[in-house]
């Protein structure tokens, strides 16, 4: 079976991911190409072709840099990256991160009668447009271009959540919402290598930390107003400064001294801060199934969030502080919070049981990509693109 993903992972591929969308899809090919599989992944970020340790082939697109920015994209992108993913002639298209190009991939599947799998990677994408609005679109830096994408993907992502062949979701709460609506999709758990976690003997288990993009949609104001009103913990935080208001309370908390910056770190040293901690702190008003939750259980540090808590796990499995909301919650978990041996050993139970790349997992995640490539494909588009 021969897969091909689109996107620009190739940072990911290499341990280095942009972000943690990019991470799960990097996490999904090697394990593909594990399971005996060709995998290949298109990207319009790179200038040559490559092949990694594990066997993923990559792929550039010629001449995707040429041209005038923004006019560019109607004239040359969308017909180069047509022709790129339809040359790959695979059998199964999987694409993830929110995006209105997807569409490019889904016609690129139909014309040689493949198979189109979606990936969710936030709750944002099963929102109706006005909360969209309230948590994606009203709290960032637009540009012509954003203004433009986040026009095309409300038109083309609800189209494509009901013509996939197969939606992968990341968690139940995600399921429930597709089954009311009568979708199909599966459940796939985001994914973790544990060889990346480090071994460190006596942690310092003191200071709270913070990891992630240093934005008002991501909660950083909230962060912020938490650190104003606890000044007896200490905190870590790790990531740059992405908007106006990410770098206002970035400058404000250069002169608090409970408080140490990091700025942006490797993926390496980011989980070695982990390990040194006390307790992950979440601000965030909406996720999917955040990476650095599992990445911080693995570590054996609960998660404290304020208010994402994906399938109603944190509550279930005892792997933290839920806050429903409230920072007075959040407030309350940080002064009782100890993390003990037992703790310490339940956190990475379930890492182990749920997210971890193994064997099992790889047979899953191969199962599913099968049993949709065997399936009846549509009709395929008729008309190429000119």
């Amino acid at each position: 079976m021969k897969i091909c993903f689109w996107g620009s992972c190739s940072g990911a591929l290499a341990n280095n991911p942009s972000g943690g969308g990019e991470m799960q899809i990097a996490l999904l090919a090697k394990a593909l190409v594990r399971a005996g599989n060709e995998v290949v992944l298109v990207d319009y970020s790179i200038s040559e072709n490559f092949e990694t340790p594990e066997g993923i082939k990559v792929f550039c697109i010629k001449g995707y840099d040429n041209g005038i920015r923004f006019f560019r994209a109607f004239k040359r992108h969308f017909k180069l990256i047509y022709t790129s993913l339809r040359d790959q002639k695979a059998d199964v298209y999987y694409c993830r991160i929110r995006d209105f190009r997807h569409i490019i991939t889904y016609w690129a599947a139909r014309k040689v009668k493949a198979k189109f799998i979606l990936g969710l990677a936030s709750d944002v994408d099963l929102l109706g447009v006005r909360a969209r609005l309230k948590y994606l679109y009203s709290s960032g830096e637009h540009s012509l271009w954003s203004f433009f994408s986040g026009i095309l993907t409300e038109i083309v992502y609800p189209w494509l959540l009901r013509n996939s062949d197969l939606i992968l979701v990341q968690h139940e709460g995600q399921k429930d919402v597709l089954d009311k609506k009568h979708i199909k999709c599966k459940i796939l758990k985001n994914l973790i290598d544990l060889n990346e976690i480090p071994v460190v003997i006596n942690p310092i288990r003191k200071d709270f930390i913070y990891v992630g993009a240093l934005r008002k949609r991501k909660g950083f104001l909230e962060f912020f107003e938490l650190i104003e009103k606890d000044r007896m913990h200490s905190f870590k935080i790790i990531g740059e400064a992405r908007d106006k208001v990410g770098l206002f309370y970035y400058n404000k908390l250069k002169s608090f001294e409970n408080v140490t910056l990091f700025g942006r770190l490797t993926h390496t040293e980011t989980l070695y801060q982990m390990t040194n901690s006390k307790a992950l702190i979440s601000t965030s008003p909406m996720e999917g199934f955040p990476n650095i939750f599992i990445e911080a259980w693995a570590c054996g540090i609960p998660v404290i969030s304020l208010s994402v808590d994906p399938g109603n796990i944190i509550k279930k499995e005892k792997l933290g502080v839920m806050a429903d909301g409230d920072m007075e919650k959040i407030l309350h978990g940080m002064a009782a919070i100890e993390v003990t041996e037992e703790m310490n050993n339940r956190l990475k139970s379930y890492v182990e049981r749920n997210h971890v790349l193994n064997d099992i997992k790889v047979n899953e995640i191969n199962n599913i990509f099968l049993a949709v490539q065997k399936k009846d494909t549509p009709g395929a588009i008729k008309r190429d693109l000119q």
